[in-house]
């Protein structure tokens, strides 16, 4: 289930940026500072947001937190975003067959009006 703090979390560009990098490897909050050019209090403030919404978690090795992207919350998303995936394909789907029809010639609605097509048409009822 997705809360309300998933979606705060990821409304922050600086988090989805955090995300992306920890999407490649787990990484130390120096490297994660490093490279969004982030003040490291700020960074600790993004990266606490993150783990409360379950999207990282951290691990201690000696000095260092390391943190790590969790996939659950992730594929959670991904289960809510399937129905809204298959409107769009199957609405894709649909528009290429239409253009498909229209560069073979087989759709006669299909085309560029020319004056004289415009003519041979009944006047619309709008």
């Amino acid at each position: 289930m997705l809360h309300d703090s998933f979606w705060t979390a990821l409304a922050d560009p600086h988090r989805r940026r955090i995300i992306g990098l920890l999407l490649e490897r787990p990484r130390p909050v120096g490297e994660i500072v490093e490279a969004c050019g982030l003040s490291q209090p700020s960074t600790s403030k993004h990266l606490k947001v993150l783990r409360e919404a379950g999207l990282v978690h951290v691990d201690q090795e000696a000095q260092r937190r390391v943190y790590a992207l969790d996939p659950a919350p992730i594929a959670d998303l991904d289960a809510w975003l399937a129905p809204y995936r298959r409107l769009w394909n199957e609405r894709l789907d649909a528009l290429g067959r239409r253009l498909d029809q229209a560069s073979d010639g087989t759709d006669a609605d299909v085309g560029t009006d020319t004056d004289t097509d415009a003519k041979e048409r009944p006047p619309s009822k709008d």
